[in-house]
């Protein structure tokens, strides 16, 4: 990764002064030393019940409901993510047709031949005329040499695929948790550019703002690029506020009953619909009215009505960016099974983030790789040079809602204890070191709250010495010089 370049507003002061105080001190490690930190019954040290309320790190801030990054500025900032940061895209800037050169390299940038041994679900392993038969199954000889660019809208949660297939591919059966082949997820209402189809038909090779993966057939419908952009434009609006919310259950739309909305979705309210009038059989005076999208049997978009109740977590807009709604709403997911590659209808560590920050209307690159070096956001990149005291000095300079990246892996800053920073994220485990000094290991595999700096990357190094960047989701203040690794 590149970090060079790349900038943190408002920590600078904080870490040269910690820096040189730390860089004195011979317990420079950690907030404290490993003897201090006592081992409770569930092993996740420095926890206990209270911490896992939203309202114990709320309690603890100055001003919390304090906006720090206003709509507008919001807007702007969103607008401008695709125009310096090449993984995301806007759908609107495609042009008309698509150049076989252009599919080809999507697909293949995806879909390539594993570089690693692989087993199936039944720990055998993924042999090499199992892999043809996925190469094969890209089609590439297929993609025309120019051809219309078609959208269409996501209709229900899908997963995203390395490759057209539904079968896992695992590094060993010691870790079922993590298919290779699983890439993320798409959420209803999401819109698509259909640039591709399999040889079996059953899928299309799709592009998303975020991400460019296959999705089986079924769960996408087919519609003009006005269609798909008026419903995702239109106005007015409910925002999923809550880690999801479902539609009511009905048997006169079965494609449309208990549909899963996860948060941060946003959907079309019809706000003049007939108090009176039945939806799907039911009346919706409990309920609001929603729009989502329908596939045909011929595989077209057509849109219809729908109910979230009242009562569901839902807002008339994006929440605002306050730390006390950031971790109100990162709390949402507290025990959430993990996810890998939004697996498990769940999410993964990145995803967790983005969904977070989406329930207010921040749009986000989806994998962690891009997000800690994004030039859409401001950052304090870290590098060789880097020494302990440096990164421990940045990290006691945290505020809520700062991210923290380590390769493969981002945590969201909740606050503090003692000196302490403390972080929620969406793990499969940590380690650490226990007071007789012996590194202990905690599977999760769940959106959780720990410390930060006791956490041990591996046998040598802990987290703070892998940290490669810390991103604050804030308005620019002022920029720090260039930070050069």
């Amino acid at each position: 990764m590149n970090f060079s370049r790349l900038y943190f507003s408002t920590i600078t002061a904080t870490v040269l002064i910690n820096a040189t105080a730390l860089a004195l001190s011979p317990a420079a490690t950690s907030a404290r030393g490993s003897a201090d930190w006592a081992t409770p019954a569930h092993d996740v040290i420095g926890v206990d019940a209270a911490q896992l309320t939203p309202e114990f790190w709320i309690a603890r801030l100055e001003k919390p409901d304090a906006v720090v990054f206003d709509a507008d500025a919001i807007v702007a900032r969103n607008a401008r993510l695709p125009r310096v940061d090449s993984s995301v895209l806007d759908l609107h800037a495609l042009p008309p047709t698509l150049a076989r050169k252009q599919v080809r390299a999507w697909i293949q940038a995806l879909s390539s031949r594993p570089d690693r041994a692989l087993v199936d679900a039944d720990g055998k392993p993924l042999a090499s005329a199992a892999v043809d038969a996925l190469i094969d199954s890209l089609a590439l000889a297929d993609i025309p040499e120019r051809q219309p660019t078609r959208y269409g809208l996501v209709v229900h949660r899908a997963d995203l695929r390395t490759f057209p297939t539904t079968h896992g591919a695992f590094s060993d059966l010691s870790d079922t948790d993590v298919d290779r082949f699983q890439e993320s997820a798409l959420v209803p209402g999401a819109p698509v550019v259909i640039a591709h189809q399999s040889s079996d038909g059953q899928w299309w090779f799709v592009v998303s703002a975020r991400y460019a993966a296959w999705v089986e057939k079924r769960y996408v419908a087919l519609g003009s690029a006005e269609q798909v952009f008026a419903y995702v434009d239109k106005k007015p609006y409910r925002i999923v506020t809550g880690a999801s919310a479902t539609t009511v259950s009905t048997p006169q739309q079965p494609a449309l009953s208990e549909l899963r909305l996860d948060m941060g979705v946003r959907v079309p309210l019809l706000a003049d619909w007939p108090a009176a009038k039945p939806v799907n059989g039911q009346h919706p005076y409990t309920a609001h009215v929603i729009e989502l999208a329908l596939r045909n049997d011929d595989g077209t978009l057509a849109l219809a009505p729908a109910l979230v109740q009242k009562n569901a977590d839902t807002q008339g807009d994006y929440l605002a960016l306050t730390r006390a709604n950031i971790l109100r709403q990162a709390f949402k997911f507290l025990g959430e099974r993990y996810g890998w590659g939004h697996a498990h209808d769940a999410r993964d560590c990145s995803g967790f983030v983005s969904d977070v920050y989406r329930s207010m209307g921040v749009q986000m690159p989806r994998n962690t790789s891009d997000q800690a070096v994004s030039a859409g956001f401001d950052h304090r990149a870290f590098g060789r040079r880097d020494n302990r005291a440096t990164r421990m000095a940045a990290v006691h300079a945290l505020d809520v809602g700062d991210l923290i990246f380590i390769p493969g892996h981002v945590m969201m800053a909740i606050g503090s204890i003692d000196g302490e920073p403390y972080v929620i994220h969406d793990t499969s485990g940590l380690s650490y070191r226990r007071q007789d000094g012996t590194m202990t290991r905690v599977e999760l595999n769940e959106v959780s709250v720990s410390p930060l700096t006791p956490l041990l990357f591996n046998d040598k190094q802990l987290y703070v010495d892998r940290m490669t960047s810390i991103v604050r989701i804030r308005p620019v203040i002022a920029k720090e010089s260039p930070h050069k690794p």
